[in-house]
């Protein structure tokens, strides 16, 4: 059995390596991928929690099912906007977003 550290390390690294991309990038799409990467890391830590610590094993993993389906509706939801930025601005870059106005 794979040790529960290796889930961790594992997960941490997406988180981190989504945060950089979060606060280190200015296109909304590569802002969207990061916080994707950041979701999957929690999801990733989710399930390792529950395969190792709780009895019947289920309630991490419908955590981890839970946090798929919100990043699938934040996906839809942000590439709508996106399209529609990129429509009003002719740029994807989240500096042209400054205000709302349509």
């Amino acid at each position: 059995m794979i040790p529960l550290e290796n889930f961790l390390i594992l997960s941490g690294f997406l988180f981190a390596v989504g945060l950089y991309g979060v606060l280190a990038r200015r296109s909304a799409i590569l802002i969207l991928m990061s916080v994707e990467l950041m979701l999957a890391g929690v999801a990733i830590n989710f399930a390792a929690f529950a395969a190792y610590l709780d009895a019947d094993g289920f309630s991490g993993m419908i955590f981890a099912l839970f946090v798929i389906t919100v990043a699938a509706a934040e996906v839809g939801l942000a590439l709508g906007i996106v399209l529609r930025l990129f429509r009003e601005r002719r740029t994807s870059y989240v500096d042209a977003a400054n205000t709302l106005k349509w």
